[in-house]
């Protein structure tokens, strides 16, 4: 234990005296959450709508002031009479033609028909628009007469504003934890052996686990910090708070740090510098905490062959407990399969790490 505590005093000591190490440390994941927080929305925000009123009654103009009632659409005066010009400039991202006897067909208690167009250019934000439009539109002619033929009653539970920012901001801390954690880390081993102090280590009385717990345990405090500085960033900035047991988030947020702190001590094993180190790291946290993590595009439609990667990927078990615990309150009954799954992941990687540094020595 104070063979533990010597080398976790001198990782400690190092890290402090690195000031722009740890200020980027510190502040990278700020920045990231605040730039992909702002900048990135699924959500549909002030889309200009144009409509096209061929009807002229008063239930087309009830529906047609029914589509801008909110922030989601803005309308589209223009004096271009053709939906595909003004879809093909840029100018609409939807269209909505409602045809000649909309309103007959609803005093016939029939199913009036109404034409949607939408520029699909931005596929997230045309299939928001479209669903979004569509709910309007049946929703207006449902409650337009009280004969009409639809009861249309949607009700969306956990995000009821289909807010975009409760969706990625959960993903975003488990993308900024996983680069920072592996990044860290990945660059501790290496560094001994680019300053030549891996010899000394090595023919030290120090096993390869005291030398791994060592390494760990401040890169671990760190990630913590840098963890509860992202959380409280999230709902002072967006608004995304914990609904669920904070207890279980840090329960959580301890064993995904760990397996990524095992990544990168396995990376740190077996690159030999800093460069090598670093870009193993990037790589290999990166792509696939943004592409299969679930972050933004969903598993099920992802092929078989990439749907198996992404059972390596802890990111991906994290970001079921982030939005598991903070947008649903869920509890250890419907997580502890992600538990397991980054329980495992931490044991194969730490392990692999030790027994790696243990060949190193007989070497």
């Amino acid at each position: 234990m104070i063979r533990v505590l010597a080398v976790t005093m001198k990782e400690l000591r190092h890290i402090w005296r690195d000031k722009r190490t740890l200020a980027v440390l510190m502040f990278v994941p700020l920045f990231l959450l605040v730039m992909f927080g702002y900048a990135v929305r699924l959500d549909v925000h002030r889309l200009p709508v144009a409509v096209f009123d061929y009807d002229h009654s008063a239930a087309s103009r009830t529906l047609s002031r029914s589509l801008f009632h909110d922030e989601s659409f803005v309308q589209l005066h223009s004096a271009e009479r053709r939906p595909q010009v003004l879809l093909d400039r840029g100018q609409a991202g939807a269209v909505v033609i409602i045809p000649h006897g909309y309103q007959r067909a609803l005093l016939a208690g029939g199913a009036p028909t109404v034409q949607l167009l939408v520029d699909g250019s931005s596929a997230v934000i045309a299939a928001a628009a479209r669903g979004y439009l569509k709910r309007i539109i049946t929703t207006a002619a449902a409650g337009a007469y009280r004969e009409g033929p639809i009861d249309y009653r949607p009700r969306v539970w956990f995000n009821p504003q289909m807010d975009s920012h409760r969706f990625l901001v959960p993903g975003l801390v488990a993308f900024i934890l996983v680069i920072t954690a592996v990044v860290s880390t990945s660059l501790s081993i290496v560094r001994e052996k680019e300053h030549g102090t891996m010899e000394q280590i090595i023919v030290s009385p120090l096993s390869p686990v005291e030398l791994l717990v060592g390494k760990t345990v401040p890169y671990m405090l760190l990630s913590l910090v840098v963890a509860a500085g992202v959380l409280a960033a999230s709902a002072l900035l967006f608004g995304v708070e914990i609904r669920g047991s904070v207890a279980l988030l840090f329960a959580a947020t301890v064993l995904f740090l760990l397996a990524c702190l095992g990544q990168g001590l396995l990376i740190s094993s077996i690159a030999d510098t800093q460069q090598l180190a670093f870009l193993i790291a990037v790589i290999s946290t990166l792509l696939p905490a943004f592409i299969l993590s679930g972050f933004v595009f969903p598993i099920e439609n992802m092929p078989p062959a990439i749907r198996a990667v992404t059972y390596i990927v802890p990111a991906r078990y994290y970001l079921v407990c982030l939005r598991g615990i903070m947008l649903k309150s869920l509890d250890t009954s419907a997580l502890w399969p992600q538990f397991l799954e980054m329980s495992i992941f931490s044991a194969v990687t730490v392990g692999a790490s030790a027994v790696l540094l243990a060949r190193s020595r007989q070497s």
